[in-house]
């Protein structure tokens, strides 16, 4: 309904401008939107007020020319009022909203889609956790706001690709392999005094002991050296199958994972910093290299190349966002932790420096999870390896659980996830209150047909029988989803779309509690099922984008 105004508004003024009422000049945007007080309408546009300054004519007047040159060929408009200092506020005939519900129908699984993004190319970077180690909750919750940003973009249209950017070139990795062999050596007999910096899970014993199970004693005396590569390449490719694996479960699959090393094949990241220092964009100070991203607002310059002739992860993340646009995307987003917010400034230096705006990288934060259970917290220390991983997670409270909850929050607010509230059947665990409505309508679909009430399509209904407030609500509410996708796309905010379901669950179920759907009434009762396969499909269509099933009996 707020595209069909926007038109008719805009048709109005050109009207206006056409026919010498104000003068041409370039339409300005402006905002069409519910108003906050039912009295004053259902729409109420700003257009006059920001065309003031341009028309250099009084916003009452702008808005009375606007009124008298729109024109309503379909009739939606029941009456209009200016109000203020200039507000146009529209008043919709109660049948406008039923017809919605014959687009709803019609574009069945494609409702809520658009073609926003058409021919442009995303590149979503999300998750990307060393492996050295399973994940955790706090992987889980920037996994699925990642997730649900790329399936936002594609219901917009973008091409878009899910990438891992694994770090296999650190000195993480080293000291990965070295604890593996250190505790292959201890479960093979010898006296280890391991030490404080290597990792502590219990996963590092099992890794050893699988190497011990396939090679024997075959490192035992060789010089350790020499024996870490192995240890190091089989632990983190172990890992990392876990963490593939993991994510399946949760239900998210990569479509490229890129290696750090390959940026280092044939000198590329030293190739890339030498080029900037001729650029004047890196200086020297003795062995160690320096970025001038003060040049760019960060609040100190930073180290490419430390003293010891090692690079950074900046330098890495330099080479590996050059080799991203090299790709040929036209957005670059990136899902970090929040204790990366101090990064960002240096990584827009970074993206200028080789020739892109500082508008060419999006990050998204992604705030701490806190796991309780019954509102007392769970005890995670990573230090010690005794944290809770996200696999445990999503097998304890489920997939949907787990991305519905993760999901109920700005993802730079912090989170509170009780797992009890996540696994429960009622009203208090919001995946369910969703899933239940979309349940019950299935199943009052399945009650309907059994009694001669096949859902009704296009032109076997009267969707102007739909006359009651709560079901006028409901299809605002309906009418809103399509843009609450291209909304959420534009701010990045994947929270909004359970937000929306919990609103619609709420309609509904007051509405089911309040009117009967089937009655005597058969043409009223074809109308009320129309509706609500409609609410139905909705909730379906936006649980897709969640990644959360939508059931058909629970």
């Amino acid at each position: 309904m707020k595209k069909r105004l926007c038109s008719l508004i805009g048709n109005s003024i050109a009207s206006c401008m056409k026919g010498g009422v104000f003068p041409e000049v370039p339409l300005p945007s402006f905002e069409v939107e519910p108003p906050k007080e039912k009295a004053h309408g259902d729409y109420a546009t700003n257009a006059a007020m920001v065309l003031a300054s341009a028309v250099r004519k009084n916003p009452r007047m702008i808005a009375g020319a606007i009124v008298e040159h729109l024109e309503d060929p379909r009739g939606w408009i029941e009456r209009i009022e200016i109000a203020g200092p200039g507000f146009i506020n529209f008043f919709m005939k109660p049948a406008t909203w039923a017809e919605l519900l014959l687009d709803v129908d019609e574009l069945g699984e494609r409702y809520g889609s658009s073609d926003m993004g058409q021919g442009k190319r995303v590149q979503v970077e999300f998750v990307s956790a060393n492996p050295t180690g399973p994940l955790h909750i706090g992987h889980g919750r920037g996994a699925v706001v990642g997730d649900v940003i790329a399936s936002l973009l594609s219901a917009t249209g973008h091409t878009v690709s899910r990438e891992y950017y694994i770090n296999d070139a650190g000195n993480q990795m080293n000291t990965l392999g070295r604890s593996a062999y250190l505790r292959y050596r201890e479960l093979l007999g010898e006296e280890i005094v391991y030490p404080g910096e290597c990792y502590q899970g219990s996963y590092i014993i099992d890794l050893a002991r699988e190497i011990v199970e396939k090679r024997g004693t075959e490192f035992l005396g060789k010089d350790e050296k020499e024996c870490i590569p192995f240890f190091r390449d089989y632990a983190g490719s172990s890992i990392l199958e876990g963490i593939k694996e993991d994510l399946r479960v949760f239900g998210i699959v990569f479509d490229e994972y890129f290696n750090e090393s390959e940026l280092y094949r044939e000198d590329g990241v030293r190739k890339i910093l030498e080029d900037l220092e001729r650029k004047g964009f890196i200086y020297r100070e003795g062995s160690t290299l320096w970025f001038r991203t003060t040049g760019f607002g960060d609040e100190k310059d930073r180290v490419v190349i430390r003293e010891n002739g090692e690079p950074t992860y900046f330098a890495a993340d330099i080479a590996y966002h050059l080799n991203k646009y090299g790709r040929g995307f036209d957005r670059v987003i990136d899902i970090w932790g929040a204790d990366h917010h101090g990064y960002i400034p240096r990584m827009y230096a970074g993206i200028q420096a080789i020739g892109y705006s500082r508008e060419a990288l999006e990050v998204v934060l992604v705030q701490l999870v806190n796991l309780l259970r019954e509102g007392k917290p769970v005890a995670m220390s990573t230090r010690s390896g005794e944290f809770v991983t996200l696999r445990e997670v999503v097998d304890e409270v489920g997939k949907d659980g787990a991305r519905y909850n993760f999901l109920m929050r700005r993802s730079n607010s912090h989170l509170d996830f009780d797992l009890e509230i996540a696994k429960k059947q009622s009203n208090e665990n919001p995946v369910y209150y969703v899933q239940y409505g979309h349940a019950r309508i299935c199943s009052i679909l399945r009650t309907a047909a059994e009694k001669g009430f096949p859902l009704p399509r296009r032109g076997e209904v009267n969707p102007g029988l739909l006359v009651l407030p709560e079901e006028t609500d409901i299809i605002r509410t309906i009418d809103r989803f399509p843009e609450l996708v291209e909304g959420s796309v534009k701010a990045l905010e994947p929270h909004r779309i359970p937000f929306y379901l919990n609103d619609l669950a709420a309609q509904f179920h007051s509405y089911y509690n309040k009117c009967r759907v089937i009655s005597e009434d058969r043409e009223l009762s074809l109308a009320r099922l129309f509706l609500v396969n409609c609410v139905g499909l909705t909730m379906r269509n936006a649980l897709g984008i969640l990644g959360v099933t939508a059931p058909e009996k629970m």
